[in-house]
């Protein structure tokens, strides 16, 4: 089995975690313009609600783990075993319900970038207007959606995997019973942590996707690096923020050697702003 790409990664910064309100439409963060007219900075801002709901969606697959975790006596060979089989047997059960989970998600994700795109096609001309509504986003969707009912469903193949991980090393060491049982039951809280970096990762790498699949459809080649400007924002990304970088070539935004576009790396608030001076 391929291992889960949202591992949690040590290296994300828990004060991250915190959902924190974004500016304002209308506030500016200090960094000058070169763009013709009103920035459209605004319009690019993430849209927390989307990230609350899908956030709360995710980490009641947490709730029915450890459900599933507390109907077993984990502490046995036998019991863990069963555990882990049933955890796989809910990853495959959830997968219609991760599919329309991911869609919505995804739908709101575009709507919302669609929105966002029509603000600045407003202030730009109708014929900008026009080429934002045939941009191709079909596909993308389609595999971002694709993307997260995998996401979703290896939120409790690796509550199994861990399992058993667990019962092996604590069996084979001769942990006692009730340490092996606690250590195995802290996997509801594993899980909720591995639910909510999906979450708040995921509807921002999708934001930021739909963003520039439709900036280059437009002809837009360059972009801006916005953090939200708040205490939260990693030092790496404070050094990004107002530089302009081209879309196939973001830069590096975490150790080691790291390179991402803002809103696609774990945990991250960033935004891009399309640079439109051109068009």
């Amino acid at each position: 089995m391929a291992q889960s790409p949202y591992r949690l990664d040590p290296r994300a910064c828990p004060s991250c975690l915190r959902p924190r309100p974004p500016l304002l439409d209308g506030q500016r963060s200090g960094v000058q313009h070169r763009d013709r007219g009103p920035s459209p900075r605004s319009a690019f801002i993430r849209a927390t609600k989307i990230v609350q709901i899908y956030e709360t969606r995710l980490r009641s697959i947490a709730k029915h783990i450890g459900d599933i975790l507390g109907a077993h006596d984990v502490a046995s060979l036998i019991g863990s075993s069963a555990a882990s089989a049933a955890l796989r047997r809910y990853a495959d059960t959830v997968a219609p319900w991760a599919e329309a989970v991911a869609e919505r998600m995804v739908r709101e994700t575009a709507a919302r970038d669609e929105r966002s795109w029509f603000k600045v096609a407003s202030r730009m001309g109708r014929e900008l207007k026009r080429e934002i509504q045939a941009a191709p986003t079909g596909q993308v969707m389609r595999s971002l959606q694709t993307e997260q009912v995998i996401l979703i469903r290896s939120i409790p193949l690796d509550a199994a995997e861990r399992v058993q991980t667990l019962a092996r090393e604590g069996l084979s060491q001769g942990m006692r019973a009730e340490t092996l049982a606690k250590a195995i039951m802290e996997g509801e809280g594993v899980s909720r942590s591995k639910a909510t970096l999906i979450a708040r990762t995921e509807c921002g790498r999708a934001a930021t996707t739909l963003t520039r699949a439709r900036a280059e459809h437009v002809g837009s080649t360059h972009f801006r690096w916005i953090t939200v400007g708040d205490s939260d924002v990693r030092a790496s990304h404070k050094k990004l923020n107002g530089k302009v970088f081209r879309w196939d070539d973001p830069p590096v935004c975490d150790e080691p050697d790291l390179k991402a576009l803002p809103g696609a790396i774990f945990n991250c608030r960033c935004y891009p702003e399309p640079i439109l001076d051109d068009l």
